[in-house]
């Protein structure tokens, strides 16, 4: 594609969003990971289906907006978030690795220069955000003194002209739906959850609250937009994010301004846009991802529970595998989950008495029963037993879903075809009434 289907993109997502978004100071643009997902539908099928499949990623993310999805976020660990943000912070490094290979020494002495500017600078001089006294530095010093250093004109041609209206040229039919609805799915998904991500990430570091709700929906509405002006979907955009609030962004303004200025870049300034060493802004991405890596996580992977670690680490291996920051996410809340139900099934605890007077055995169940640990909890009855009456004593034990329900009634009945009468005493009425709802089971309430 050509580079202008991403910058007008770009463009559009900042502009609109700095309206419709919930999550103010976050850059949003044209993303990698939305790309990723729609590379299959562009080699088959070409541009104009995935600019219909842009707009209906928008429409499937105001969706989402309406049906509250965005409470999915709050089953993501801050295991998970740390491996996000780490990940990103290697990939946006590994991105700027081809630009210093097979390259002369000038390049690395252009970027060592822009590395000094960049954390030299604010110790004397914070007026001006020092990234962007790096670009100009850099440039002029190209200009006066020409070396063999790639500049931005090389990396593809810029867009020439101001984005316009577009419709797609695609049929209007079912079979042109069955085409582009997985991708228009995969690419709302991976964009949502990317932009719940960042936004999450900048209100830990604002110390502020934001609206995902509104996220979500405002996304939806921009990537409509950028679907009617030629441009692919996008979401949040971490990294620019970071690099915003490092120097100050934190309201809406900064968001539009961002998407205002790449348009002032593209179009009125492109000729000397085009003259900027890529040394430059490899020295500004170094900077970007430095800053946005959790350097602190390194020295807590012993102190923190392993599973949390695992998790982390599982989550940055998969981003950086597959360059998909959505299925890492994905992976590290399944891998939470799993760990989460492990930890809690062993504090399942089942404790008996016998009283040979009266012939009773008595279970004391503590812990939280459910279908990871249900079958823990079976385990502990002994139906092999010269008791003729057992009381099941649950006063500290807690019936979470229908797993468990039906494990106690299992219990119940095998302990009944030997012979055996069984009581149930002392549950909780959260838990009695899932037990009566479900079962035929009656039960003595604490």
């Amino acid at each position: 594609m050509d580079p202008e289907v991403g910058l007008y993109a770009s463009f559009v997502i900042s502009v609109v969003i700095a309206f419709t978004g919930g999550r103010p100071a976050m850059i949003s643009g044209a993303a990698g990971s939305v790309a990723l997902v729609a590379a299959a539908l562009v080699r088959a099928h070409g541009v104009q289906y995935l600019l219909a499949a842009t707009l209906l990623a928008g429409a499937l993310q105001i969706l989402a907006g309406a049906l509250r999805l965005h409470l999915l976020m709050r089953y993501v660990s801050r295991p998970v978030r740390t491996g996000f943000v780490n990940a990103l912070a290697i990939l946006i490094f590994s991105a700027q690795v081809p630009h210093m290979l097979h390259v002369t020494w000038h390049t690395y002495a252009m970027i060592g220069l822009g590395l000094a500017i960049i954390y030299g600078v604010p110790r004397v001089f914070g007026a001006i955000p020092s990234p962007l006294i790096c670009i100009v530095v850099l440039t002029l010093v190209a200009a006066a003194w020409p070396m063999p250093v790639h500049t931005v004109a090389d990396l593809g041609r810029l867009p020439d002209s101001l984005p316009h209206l577009v419709w797609p040229q695609v049929p209007l039919s079912l079979a042109t739906l069955q085409t582009v609805l997985p991708f228009a799915v995969a690419m709302a998904t991976v964009g949502l959850l990317e932009s719940m991500m960042t936004a999450t990430v900048v209100d830990d570091m604002t110390e502020t609250h934001s609206s995902k709700r509104t996220e979500c929906v405002g996304l939806g509405i921009a990537n409509i937009a950028v679907g009617l002006f030629g441009g692919i979907a996008g979401c949040g955009m971490i990294g620019q994010t970071v690099g915003n609030l490092r120097y100050g962004g934190r309201g809406r303004l900064s968001t539009f301004v961002a998407g205002a200025f790449l348009l002032l870049l593209m179009v009125v300034l492109r000729p000397w846009v085009a003259r900027v060493p890529v040394a430059a802004l490899v020295a500004i991405m170094i900077m970007v991802s430095a800053s946005t890596f959790s350097w602190q996580s390194l020295r807590t992977l012993r102190t923190h529970p392993r599973g949390a670690s695992l998790v982390m680490l599982a989550t940055v291996a998969v981003v950086v595998a597959t360059h998909n920051l959505a299925a890492g996410v994905l992976v590290g809340v399944l891998l939470s989950g799993l760990f989460f139900a492990a930890s809690v099934s062993r504090m399942v605890t089942v404790q008996n008495t016998f009283d040979p007077d009266s012939g009773t055995r008595t279970y004391r169940v503590t812990g939280q029963i459910f279908f990871a640990s249900a079958d823990l909890f079976a385990e502990r009855f002994e139906t092999l037993d010269t008791a003729r009456h057992v009381r099941i004593d649950l006063r500290h034990a807690h019936f979470w879903d229908i797993t468990a329900v039906g494990t106690l009634e299992d219990i119940v009945a095998r302990l009944e075809q030997h012979g055996m009468t069984v009581e149930l005493l002392g549950l909780n009425d959260a838990s009695a009434t899932l037990i009566d709802r479900h079962s035929g089971l009656e039960v003595a309430r604490a």
